[in-house]
């Protein structure tokens, strides 16, 4: 069982179909018939598919990264990967919310807008948001963040699907069967033979649930929210989807084309299984199990650095995030009549990268990063209560940039990893 070119056609119809029944309703959404064929049959669809990927996102990270250290062999060799993997996702988050900025300060997307502030949306967003659980989760500091990688309950850590924590102790156990690997041939071969099993289950439910799961997900995001309500923040989507596209066709493109040895086209022809069942997701962890497969497969990425690589990326890596986080503060500060120093858009830039370490992949997750961001520069973060009911459409388009980018940086570190075996082969 594998993925293939039918599969990704049978999605994209999904997606389609999803967007323009969605779109139908939207007008109607309420009028009680549409509400309850939103809720129980485009809903039910919809998570039914959802929780089928989130079930096997915590076997598959755990396996996979216990198996990716121990295919890695040497610790050294393992750390030299770790830091060059930790340096690209840095780098290419940077430049996102760099290029995100740009665009927003070019075309402008808050000028002529202020009364928007004034809006019900802002004042809902404070007293229900920002004293409740996000309010939490901005207090968190990066010590703090650092702190928590190390899990005191992995069980715990396993059933809250931390994924920092999994990953940690994933990599303590598989250096350590690195260290004894002599003495436990059987544990490793029941590793081997458990992530069988589980690709297994990933591909059978891509199979059989995948297309009409995302048309689930995407008629209900868009029955909800619609295109209706892009009309008020044309200008900020605009922006938001350029700033995207910009980074996918020339950030990923060249790190594919000059430093992978690859054609683009041939890379998002490959990943593309993987890009639609983010779309329809909007979650980078839900559909990790799926952007390992198809890197693998479809990429030819070595499963011992996709199996490191990738679920890192997806706690780590939030480039269409922060490309969400740059346009929307350069938006809220000119809705608010203020312009932002070279220093405050500096400190948009460090924080955001910095923020999105240990940032969960679920969706909405952005908002939360946001909120801190606004707050370290003075906006006040209840003006987020504007952009929330398109975020789930943008949250769709910057999942799928954020898994993108995962694949992109695998793909460079396993041509890096051919060359340097050829040379050895050639010295030899």
């Amino acid at each position: 069982m594998k993925v293939g070119n039918r599969l990704t056609i049978y999605i994209i119809i999904g997606l389609i179909a999803g967007i323009v029944i969605g779109s139908i309703f939207s007008p109607m959404a309420d009028q009680a018939w549409v509400q309850w064929i939103d809720q129980y049959i485009f809903n039910v669809v919809g998570q039914l598919f959802l929780s089928m990927i989130f079930m096997m996102v915590v076997p598959v990270v755990f396996i996979s990264i216990v198996l990716g250290v121990v295919g890695v062999g040497d610790p050294k060799t393992l750390g030299s990967l770790g830091i060059k993997t930790l340096s690209f996702y840095l780098v290419t988050t940077a430049i996102a919310i760099s290029i995100a900025m740009i665009v927003a300060l070019i075309l402008q997307p808050g000028v002529g807008q202020s009364e928007l502030l004034d809006s019900t949306e802002v004042e809902d967003y404070r007293s229900n948001e920002l004293d409740g659980e996000t309010g939490e989760a901005i207090d968190q500091t990066f010590d703090q963040t650092l702190i928590n990688i190390i899990p005191t309950n992995i069980i715990e850590a396993m059933g809250t699907a931390n994924m920092l924590q999994i990953i940690a102790f994933a990599i303590f156990i598989g250096i350590a069967m690195i260290a004894v690997k002599d003495k436990i041939p059987g544990l490793i071969k029941l590793f081997e033979e458990a992530n069988e099993v589980v690709m297994w289950i990933v591909l059978a439910i891509m199979k059989y649930f995948a297309a009409i799961g995302a048309f689930g997900l995407v008629a209900t995001a868009f029955t909800q929210a619609g295109f209706g309500a892009i009309q008020q923040l044309g200008m900020y989507f605009v922006c938001v989807l350029l700033a995207l596209l910009i980074h996918l066709l020339f950030v990923y493109g060249s790190v594919i084309k000059f430093l992978a040895k690859k054609p683009f086209i041939w890379f998002v022809k490959g990943f593309a299984p993987a890009m639609g069942v983010a779309f329809s997701t909007s979650s980078s962890s839900a559909v990790l199990p799926i952007s390992m497969e198809t890197a693998q497969k479809n990429l030819k990425v070595r499963k011992s650095i996709s199996s490191f690589v990738q679920p890192l990326g997806a706690t780590i890596n939030m480039d269409g995030t922060a490309i969400m986080q740059g346009v929307a503060t350069v938006f809220i500060a000119q809705l608010s009549g203020i312009d932002l120093t070279i220093m405050q858009m500096v400190t948009v830039v460090v924080l955001a990268t910095v923020a999105s370490i240990g940032t969960a992949g679920v969706p909405g997750v952005g908002l939360v990063m946001l909120a801190m961001v606004l707050t370290a520069v003075g906006l006040d973060p209840a003006a987020i209560g504007i952009i929330i009911g398109i975020d789930r459409l943008l949250d769709m388009t910057r999942t799928a940039v954020n898994i993108t980018g995962d694949a992109a940086i695998a793909s460079v570190l396993n041509e890096q990893q051919n060359r340097k075996e050829e040379k050895a082969k050639t010295e030899v």
